[in-house]
């Protein structure tokens, strides 16, 4: 693995990763949720009165516009096929509706409740994920 450090931005991760930890610190104490997306999402347009939900979303749609305000956005290139990208999405809400929940409900809020059930899906999304770029870079070829 290389990493590229002339553009790694230490001070930028980290202080995403506070927020995000913040952000799931106070929905499990002020409301008590856990902050996984895919249910938060899943249930949105069931939830009744639950408005934190329609808040929650539109606090992450709302955020990278906020913060072109402190830093440029990053360039986003799309590399393959729409199609491709599309079939990815679903696989990826198909594990997750398979696993109980996502990578944030999973890998934030249930590792840091040292929740077995969590740990166990995160070590099978992570090793699932390295699998998918091996394949791809190795013997796939992308």
């Amino acid at each position: 693995m290389i990493i590229d450090w002339t553009h790694f931005t230490f001070g930028q991760s980290l202080a995403g990763g506070m927020l995000i930890g913040l952000a799931a610190t106070m929905l499990i104490l002020l409301n008590g949720q856990i902050a996984g997306i895919s249910g938060i999402v899943g249930r949105l347009f069931n939830a009744g009165r639950d408005t934190w939900r329609w808040a929650f979303v539109f606090g992450l749609l709302l955020s990278p516009y906020l913060y072109r305000f402190f830093s440029p956005l990053p360039v986003v290139q799309f590399e393959l096929h729409w199609l491709v990208y599309v079939v990815a999405g679903f696989v990826v809400g198909l594990g997750s509706r398979l696993g109980s929940g996502c990578t944030s409900g999973h890998g934030v809020c249930g590792l840091s409740r040292l929740s077995k059930r969590s740990l166990v899906a995160t070590l099978v999304f992570m090793g699932a994920g390295f699998a998918t770029v091996y394949a791809a870079r190795h013997l796939i070829g992308e």
